[in-house]
């Protein structure tokens, strides 16, 4: 967990980003008129008084993980959040009848089923890594169907971009030991039981529902 020095308004509407608040939701929070918070982003040098030092502390100390990494990102000057959002990974939701294509991850405890995925180096395309990816990690030719969209992953922090795919044929099989531990088809209808529902991007349950 990062450790805040001093508050400035910066990182105090940084904290506020990552909880994705308004200012009056975030104001409540804190315990302080929404004016207070407006002040941040006029001022972003602007450093709190003591009392909302600690206020602050306390609001990022009892927040939850993905928070806390959005934070991270958010806190860092903008030529270094550029740079790390400059790291792409594209997602494969590989559909097959009422199956959904899953692997899973080898030492990584925070992450474990996941769909397939690889990262998209500078000047690729992020269409093919998705296709490419899944037929070195798992043996499953697939093609693409559509972009279900992109977020700031939650977890790792990196950009991921969903692509709901099409099944075309291959065994599914194990084909990356070092980084997988199993490959397997999942029911769509019981892929929170592989993968928490609430950190699941919406536009994939939604995608798989129609499918």
């Amino acid at each position: 967990m990062d450790v805040v020095d001093t508050w400035t308004g910066r990182t105090a509407c940084a904290l506020q980003a990552a909880f994705r608040d308004t200012n009056e939701a975030f104001a409540g929070r804190l315990d302080v008129a929404p004016r207070t918070v407006a002040n941040w982003h006029k001022d972003p040098e602007l450093v709190p008084r003591t009392e909302l030092q600690a206020a602050l502390d306390t609001t990022y100390e009892r927040a939850g993980e993905a928070v806390r990494r959005r934070f991270s990102l958010l806190a860092r000057p903008p030529e270094e959040r550029i740079n790390a959002q400059a790291l792409r990974v594209a997602i494969a939701v590989v559909v097959r009848g009422e199956e959904v294509l899953l692997v899973c991850r080898r030492g990584d405890e925070s992450l474990r089923w996941q769909f397939p995925a690889g990262v998209v180096k500078p000047g690729a395309a992020a269409e093919a890594v998705t296709v490419q990816e899944t037929h070195a990690e798992t043996g499953v030719h697939c093609a693409v169907r559509e972009h279900l969209g992109s977020r700031l992953h939650p977890l790792t922090g990196v950009l991921a971009l969903y692509y709901l795919c099409d099944y075309l044929a291959g065994e599914a099989t194990n084909n990356d030991v070092l980084e997988n531990v199993d490959v397997t088809w999942a029911p769509i209808r019981a892929l929170s039981r592989f993968i928490p529902a609430d950190t699941i991007y919406p536009p994939i349950m939604a995608a798989l529902e129609d499918a």
